[in-house]
């Protein structure tokens, strides 16, 4: 098949989408597809919309993820032209010519369901979830809306906006603050005392004007994947340092990850139940990735549903369906078919 990986874009997690596109895009080669990886905000603006790029399709060298997410207004500086604000020239044109884009975009550009909604209009065939699904996953505060609605356990939150007023002392510490449709913890701070909490806020709301802040639940963290109809064993990760933050999730050896989590049978069970149920609740298909935290009580809080979960090096979806026996390459063609399917 010819196959548009889609990475990049003009997100904070624009890195990680690069290692993961660079990643699936190789897996899909070897495979032997013609697989092509293009990156979202710059697009192709020297392609003629004639010539075959699939037929000149070659493995490309691994991405390193920075410590740092990236300065995005020096990109945006950089592009001299562009299709949008967000989508580089000549993308839909070559998407349109793919037999399936496979979607390694991470965050706003790639998840809030936009860009599905784009394609679903364009008849262009892509992988994971749909518009309304992504769109539900990717913002927190209408996820926990759904949650609760639903009797799924989730820490309480409030949310907060630039533009209206609210009062700093009555916000509960110890508490989470973190931008309401981001991703890979940025902008995340787990604040222990209220002299922090400023600038906390401040932070979260250099990323996003809408934010929540969460009750703080003390508890170990696991995510629990999705493949298809199929809830996959969970992982538990326990950084070395903090919390699982941006550096954690993506530097090799900053955080200790476990799969098969190693907790109870029951606890497994329930994991793996809620997570299924999550995604069924939010209208995802395909495959996805649901975040807890479990209590000593046993209690599973689900933090947030990933409908395009990191297929870099340190990513988790891979690490467990690799426990029942899915190669990386494995797992890149079965998302593919799979979307063909749906």
């Amino acid at each position: 098949m010819n196959i548009v990986v889609l990475a990049g874009g003009l997100s904070p997690e624009r890195d990680v989408s690069l290692s993961s596109g660079t990643m699936a895009c190789n897996a899909l080669l070897s495979l032997g597809h013609k697989a092509i990886l293009v990156d979202l905000f710059f697009g192709l603006p020297d392609w003629d919309g004639k010539t075959d790029l699939f037929a000149d399709a070659k493995p490309l060298q691994p991405y390193r993820v920075s410590e740092y997410e990236p300065d995005l207004p020096a990109l945006r500086r950089s592009r001299e032209a562009g299709y949008n604000d967000y989508i580089g020239l000549n993308v839909p044109e070559l998407c349109a010519k793919a037999d399936i884009v496979y979607m390694g975009l991470h965050g706003d550009c790639g998840e809030n369901g936009e860009l599905q909604a784009f394609f679903d209009a364009h008849h262009i065939c892509y992988t994971g979830s749909g518009p309304d699904g992504c769109r539900a996953a990717m913002d927190k505060w209408i996820s926990k809306q759904i949650f609760e609605q639903n009797g799924v356990l989730t820490p309480k939150g409030i949310l907060l906006t630039k533009t209206a007023p609210y009062e700093i002392d009555r916000l509960p510490v110890p508490c989470v603050v973190k931008p309401c449709n981001g991703g890979s913890s940025i902008g995340v701070s787990v604040v222990q005392r209220r002299e922090d909490l400023a600038d906390a806020l401040a932070l979260a709301f250099s990323k996003e004007p809408t934010i929540l802040v969460e009750e703080y639940i003390k508890g170990r963290e696991l995510s629990c994947g999705i493949l298809g109809d199929r809830a996959l064993p969970p992982i538990e990760i326990i950084p070395l340092h903090g919390f699982y933050d941006y550096k954690n999730k993506y530097q090799a050896g900053a955080a200790r990850e476990v799969t098969p989590a190693e907790i109870s049978d029951a606890s497994t069970e329930t994991i793996q139940t809620i997570a299924k149920r999550v995604f069924d609740l939010l209208g995802l298909s395909v495959y996805g990735r649901i975040d807890f935290l479990l209590t000593e009580r046993g209690e599973a809080y689900c933090l947030e549903a990933n409908t395009l979960p990191g297929m870099t090096p340190t990513s988790l979806l891979p690490q467990e369906a690799a426990v029942i026996g899915y190669s990386y390459e494995q797992l890149c063609d079965t998302i593919v078919q799979m979307s063909l399917e749906k």
